[in-house]
């Protein structure tokens, strides 16, 4: 019982991380439209950064929380998850992207 809570717990803030993926999307979204990655100012790097790496750090935490449940009794479980995540992230930044680019145009 007590694993399906920990899983539980990782689901929670692995969407939280999605969440700040798809953040990250909307606001890269508009820069790279306009081909201008390498010339962004503070403000913007700012505004870039602070999704990715806060993204990157829950969702990494959300990867060591499901890990006490799995790593050692059901690897490929943990593994297959592990992969899941990195896909669904993936996505988000796409879908953050898709969803302004939708409504720019």
């Amino acid at each position: 019982m007590e694993k399906w809570i920990t899983r539980g717990v990782a689901v929670l803030v692995a969407s939280g991380s999605t969440a700040l993926f798809w953040t990250f999307g909307v606001f890269l979204a508009v820069p790279w439209k306009e081909n201008r990655m390498l010339s962004l100012n503070s403000v913007e790097w700012q505004v870039l950064g602070i999704p990715l790496v806060v993204g990157l750090a829950v969702a990494w935490g959300a990867l060591h929380i499901l890990a006490i449940a799995d790593r050692e009794t059901s690897p490929r479980l943990y593994f297959t998850t592990c992969v899941a995540l990195l896909i669904v992230s993936v996505l988000a930044i796409f879908g953050g992207m898709a969803w302004t680019a939708e409504r720019i145009a």
